[in-house]
């Protein structure tokens, strides 16, 4: 998969390196064990291989605070000092957060070294060691998703109690309820004006234009920064169910507690003299093209648009707008291309990312080896967790006895039990998270590795709006000139095909079964434990 350690130092001379450090909870940087351990790891790591550490970047993250100022930090740093090449990182999970992140230290040309799974990563490295990385990448990522799906659970409990969970609409404002509880309530200043809104167009009277006039001479603006509401807002209000009272989160219906600005029955007509005009502006169908909005014209950079001919053929053409066209606009205008013609390229462009099923059990079975230390430290965490569940478990079991034993009064033992309770609650979540993130942590990595090898075949059997979907997750920068299509593969599948094909080499030029796993999985062999 990667280079063995003993093999990366080809330069004897003395290296500059940074180090970067991360831990992703507030409560790991309390505990003490996780940012020292890394240093201390990372360190000796340097003295070791002999480098030279210029500089120490360390990043305390939480669910809520996402930012890492250490990180770009150190992106500007190494930006700054070419002779710094070097980056020492505990493990990939602990680099990158996104595949933002991943690009943008790629684009820096550094040798980037994680001593705790064995890899170096630099120029030199072949296509499917950084495959794999890149799998790494995605699946490291799923602890974000994690933390995401946390977020929307809590909102989901929120909105199903009948507390709108996000952001407050214009006429509503945020505050705390009785019971400590963020809620939304009526804004007395621009609550009036949202109600006057549906009555105006209910009507039928005014256009959208008309009543964002009426509004703003109302006095509607915005609360925070006292703009002027365009029109687009307005739609936006009229569309609302909120300021009835009721609100749809995630295909369920909820009374909101909320006093409502307007009626079920106002606001039903208002969207029955919408969904009217809308109809009226919109009455003509137009054919849903699989590639309009995709592909660039190569030769002047416009759009590439189809277009019906004889009404039945599907040609697509530049758009040749003078205003951007660099190139002839007449030209470009007068160069069509069948749409089957298209979809063929496209077909043969997905089909570079095909392998067979021998190949996806190798690297499956990389994954899981490779992958061995992250479910440890799940497991680990569980355990940590749920001892800390039983402690205050056993507290409140203590002190329940002190009560019936009279040492303690009753309002003394709910406030405590309470409040440890709630804990216990807390660290419930923490052990679920790790369980469902332990159980689905190989699930990423291999559904991208699924999705890749049946690009084409998807691809075949969809409907156009589909096809576009998949071609927009898989590919970017899709050009055409003279009929020919070119594009670039995103990350991680641009690493999938130069694998694949540099597989199919060598290959082709053996027949030792043993080759054909050397071109995907390298020397991953020297690299496990």
């Amino acid at each position: 998969m990667a280079k063995p350690l003993r093999h990366i130092l080809s330069n004897p001379t003395c290296k500059q390196a940074v180090i970067y450090a991360r831990v992703s909870s507030k409560e790991q940087e309390k505990e003490g064990y996780s940012i020292p351990a890394q240093l201390k790891l990372l360190k000796e790591y340097a003295r070791a291989q002999g480098f030279t550490v210029a500089q120490e970047y360390v990043d305390v993250e939480t669910a809520k605070q996402t930012g890492r100022t250490a990180f770009g930090e150190m992106v500007t740093y190494l930006k700054a000092h070419p002779a710094v090449r070097v980056m020492l990182v505990e493990k990939t999970d602990r680099l990158y957060r996104n595949l933002k992140d991943w690009v943008t230290v790629d684009e820096l040309d550094a040798e980037v070294h994680f001593p705790k799974e064995g890899v170096v990563l630099s120029r030199e490295s072949r296509s499917s060691e950084k495959f794999m990385h890149g799998i790494k990448v995605l699946m490291a990522k799923n602890y974000i998703d994690n933390l995401s799906e946390e977020a929307r659970k809590g909102m989901q409990e929120k909105a199903e109690q009948g507390i709108w969970p996000t952001k407050t609409p214009l006429g509503y404002r945020n505050i705390t309820g009785p019971d400590g509880k963020k809620i939304i309530a009526a804004d007395p200043a621009a609550a009036p004006i949202v109600a006057k809104l549906f009555e105006w167009y209910a009507t039928g009277q005014y256009s959208l234009k008309e009543v964002a006039r009426m509004a703003r001479a109302a006095g509607l603006v915005y609360r925070r920064t006292g703009a002027k509401v365009p029109v687009s807002t307005i739609h936006t209000i009229l569309r609302t169910r909120l300021y009835t009272g009721w609100y749809e989160w995630n295909g369920k219906m909820i009374h909101g507690r909320h006093e409502p600005l307007v009626s079920v029955d106002l606001w039903d007509r208002v969207q029955g003299v919408m969904d009217g005009r809308f109809t009226k502006k919109h009455r003509r169908m137009t054919h849903d093209f699989a590639f309009s909005g995709l592909i660039a014209c190569g030769q002047c950079g416009c759009s590439v648009v189809g277009e019906i001919k004889k009404q039945r053929y599907v040609y697509y053409h530049c758009t040749g707008y003078a205003d951007k066209c660099r190139g002839n606009p007449a030209s470009c205008r007068r160069k069509y291309v069948r749409e089957e013609a298209l979809e063929a390229q496209f077909t043969e462009l997905l089909g570079r990312l095909r392998f067979d099923d021998e190949v996806l059990a190798w690297v499956r079975e990389a994954l899981q080896a490779s992958h061995a230390d992250q479910r440890r430290e799940h497991q680990e965490a569980i355990e940590r967790l749920r001892s800390e569940h039983k402690r205050l478990g056993d507290r409140v079991s203590a002190m329940y006895i002190d009560k019936l034993d009279g040492r303690i009064g009753g309002d003394f033992y709910d406030k405590f039990a309470g409040e440890w309770r709630e804990e216990q609650s807390r660290l419930q979540a923490e052990i679920d998270r790790h369980e469902v993130a332990e159980q689905s942590y190989m699930d990423e990595g291999v559904q991208i590795l699924e999705l890749a090898r049946n690009a084409q075949r998807l691809f075949e059997q969809q409907e156009p709006r589909q096809k576009r979907r998949l071609l927009n997750f898989v590919l970017s920068n899709c050009s055409w000139e003279d009929g020919e299509v070119v594009a670039t593969f995103r990350q991680p599948f641009d690493l999938l095909a130069e694998t694949t094909a540099a597989a199919a080499s060598r290959e082709a030029g053996s027949t030792d079964i043993s080759a054909k796993r050397a071109g995907w999985l390298g020397d991953l062999d020297s690299n496990q434990d």
